[in-house]
C-alpha cells in the first residue's frame, strides 16, 4: 500500500510539473529551466526515499508522502499576524514568504542597494539570468537527493541575495517563511540563492513558522556561496506545529580564507530533517556549526551534516546538542570528509544528548573518512540522562525538582545559545527555550 501511495504523490508532482512547464512560454528555454527539467527527470528516477536508503534509515517519510497537499494555497496572512510574530528590537532587512511566495507588502529592506541586492526568484530569472546561470543548482545535489531534486524542479519562488565584493551589510537579513495551513494542508518549496562576494560580510537568518491545525510541508533549499575572504553568519530557527513536516537543505561552498558560521535551532516541529552540507573548497577556510533541538511528544528531529575538506589548511568545528522528552525521536548523522590532498586539516565534531524519558530515542552516527595522514580530526557522541549528583545538590539547597531540572537543561544549552550573535534573536530564543524546558 505504501508504494502505491508513494507513486500516487510522485505522479501528481510529475503532472504538476508538466502543467507548469506548459505555461512558461519563453522561460522554458532558459538555463534555469533546463536545470529544472533535469531535476524532475532525476526525481522521477529516484522517487521518494524509504528506510531502505541508508541516509533515511531512521527517518520514515511514509506519513508525509501519503497525505494530500495543496502547493498553491492562497492566504490572507497580513499585518495583524505579522505583529504577533515580530521579534522585539530586531532591526534589519525583513522579507516575508507566505506559503513559499514572496510578500513585498509585508517586507521591508533597509540596506542600500550598493550594499545588498535582493530579488525574488521570479525577478532574478528576468533581471539577473547571468547570476543564476553561474550559481543556481551548481552545488545542491539534485542528482542523488530526491527532495533536493523536487525543490529544484519547482524552483519558482524564494529569494536571490547578492552581496557585492567588498561590502559589509550592517543590518541582518531575516527571511521569514510562514506556512498558512488554517484552511487546508499547505505545502511550499522555496528556493534561495545567497552569493557573498570577495571580502564581503553579511548576517542571515531563516525563520520558519506554521499557522493552523492542518498538516503542512516545507521543502526548502538554500545555496550559499562564500567567496574569498568573505564572512557569513547563518542562523536557522524552526518553531512549527505538531503537524508540520519540514525538509530543509542548506548547501554551502567556501573559497580561500572564507569564514562561515551556522547555528540551527529546532524548537518545535512534527517531522524535521535538516541537511547542512559545507564544502571547504579553498585554503585557510573556517567553518563553525552549532545545533540545538528539543523534541517532545511524538516529534522527530533529524540533523544530517556534511563537512567536505576539499583543500589543504582548513578548519571545522561542530557541536550539536539535544534534549528529548516523552516519545520523541532524534537523529544525528555527521560526516567529515578529508580529501587526499587536504593536508593540515583540523576537523572536530561532537554530539551530546540528554534523555528525559525512557520512551524517547536518539540515533547517532558520527563518521570520518580521511584520505590524508597529515591531519587532526576527532568526533564523539554521548547520550545519557541528567546528572543525578547535580540534581541532588540543587534540591538539597531548596530548589524544587521541576525548577532544578529546567536550570540544568538551560545550562546544558547555554554553550550553543551563546553562539547566536544577533542579540535580539538570542534573547527571543532564550525565552522560547526556557518556556519549552519548563513544560
Amino acid at each position: 500500500m505504501s508504494n502505491t501511495l508513494n507513486n500516487d504523490l510522485k505522479q501528481q508532482l510529475v503532472a504538476d510539473f508538466k502543467a507548469t512547464e506548459s505555461r512558461l512560454n519563453g522561460e522554458a528555454k532558459t538555463e534555469v529551466h533546463q536545470k529544472r527539467r533535469e531535476a524532475m527527470q532525476r526525481f522521477e528516477a529516484l522517487g521518494f526515499p524509504t528506510i531502505k536508503h541508508e541516509e533515511w534509515k531512521y527517518s520514515n517519510v511514509n506519513n508525509l508522502v501519503k497525505q494530500g497537499f495543496d502547493f498553491n494555497v492562497k492566504s490572507d496572512f497580513g499585518t495583524t499576524e505579522v505583529e504577533a510574530l515580530e521579534i522585539p528590537n530586531l532591526q534589519g532587512n525583513v522579507l516575508y514568504f507566505v506559503n513559499g511566495m514572496y510578500n513585498a507588502g509585508l517586507s521591508h529592506i533597509v540596506s542600500p542597494e550598493s550594499q545588498l541586492q535582493i530579488l525574488n526568484f521570479g525577478q532574478a530569472i528576468k533581471e539577473k539570468p547571468e547570476l543564476l546561470a553561474s550559481y543556481f543548482a551548481h552545488y545542491a545535489n539534485y542528482k542523488d537527493e530526491a527532495f533536493t531534486a523536487l525543490n529544484t524542479a519547482f524552483a519558482h519562488d524564494g529569494v536571490v541575495v547578492n552581496v557585492p565584493a567588498g561590502k559589509v551589510v550592517e543590518e541582518p537579513i531575516i527571511l521569514r517563511f510562514v506556512t498558512d495551513s488554517r484552511t487546508v494542508n499547505a505545502a511550499s518549496q522555496p528556493r534561495n540563492l545567497i552569493v557573498v562576494g570577495k571580502n564581503a560580510e553579511v548576517k542571515i537568518a531563516e525563520a520558519f513558522r506554521t499557522l493552523g491545525e492542518n498538516s503542512s510541508f516545507t521543502n526548502v533549499v538554500t545555496e550559499i556561496v562564500v567567496e574569498e575572504n568573505a564572512n557569513v553568519q547563518y542562523y536557522k530557527v524552526q518553531n512549527e506545529t505538531e503537524k508540520a513536516y519540514h525538509i530543509g537543505t542548506t548547501q554551502v561552498i567556501q573559497k580561500d580564507n572564507s569564514h562561515f558560521y551556522a547555528v540551527t535551532v529546532t524548537v518545535n516541529g512534527g517531522f524535521v530533517r535538516n541537511n547542512l552540507n559545507i564544502v571547504l573548497d579553498g585554503q585557510n577556510c573556517e567553518a563553525f556549526m552549532y545545533g540545538l533541538y528539543f523534541p517532545n511528544g511524538k516529534q522527530h528531529v533529524d540533523n544530517h551534516t556534511l563537512v567536505d575538506h576539499a583543500k589543504p589548511n582548513s578548519f571545522s568545528n561542530e557541536l550539536y546538542k539535544g534534549i528529548l522528552k516523552d516519545r520523541s525521536t532524534g537523529v544525528f548523522n555527521g560526516k567529515i570528509f578529508v580529501r587526499d590532498h587536504a593536508s593540515k586539516t583540523n576537523a572536530y565534531q561532537s554530539c551530546r544528548n540528554v534523555m528525559l524519558s525512557d520512551d524517547a530515542s536518539m540515533n547517532t552516527k558520527p563518521q570520518l573518512e580521511i584520505y590524508n595522514d597529515d591531519v587532526k580530526c576527532s568526533h564523539g557522541t554521548t547520550t545519557g540522562k541528567l546528572n543525578d549528583e547535580a540534581l541532588f545538590y540543587m534540591r538539597s539547597r531548596g530548589i524544587p525538582k521541576t525548577e532544578a531540572v529546567t536550570l540544568l537543561m538551560y545550562a546544558f544549552c547555554e554553550d550553543v545559545i551563546s553562539q547566536i550573535k544577533i542579540e535580539p534573536i538570542r534573547e527571543y530564543l532564550s525565552g522560547l527555550i526556557a518556556e519549552k524546558l519548563a513544560q
